[in-house]
């Protein structure tokens, strides 16, 4: 999974707000979904954002599967972000 070029991110009180350069649509992110941003910004497997995720936060482990792989899926098909040979559960 990895970030596209095809867009821009800001800081924006404690997240983001991403344009699409594409569709010139805007997003925001919270702090969790912003980590995520971050990390994304080089290809990473799906597995190693789940895991950073859960080391950072006190979360569920069940559930962040369920929220990163959200985030993830809504990244992807708004063309935000691209997967690299992975498929989300």
């Amino acid at each position: 999974m990895s970030a596209t070029k095809d867009a821009v991110a800001c800081e924006f009180g404690d997240g983001l707000a991403l344009l699409n350069l594409k569709s010139n649509v805007y997003y925001s992110l919270n702090g969790v979904g912003a980590f995520i941003w971050d990390l994304i910004q080089e290809p990473r497997s799906i597995a190693e954002i789940r895991s950073a995720v859960l080391a950072r936060y006190n979360v569920d482990p069940a559930g962040c599967q369920a929220d990163v792989d959200a985030l993830l899926k809504g990244l992807a098909d708004n063309g935000l972000a691209r997967l690299d040979r992975e498929e989300l559960v």
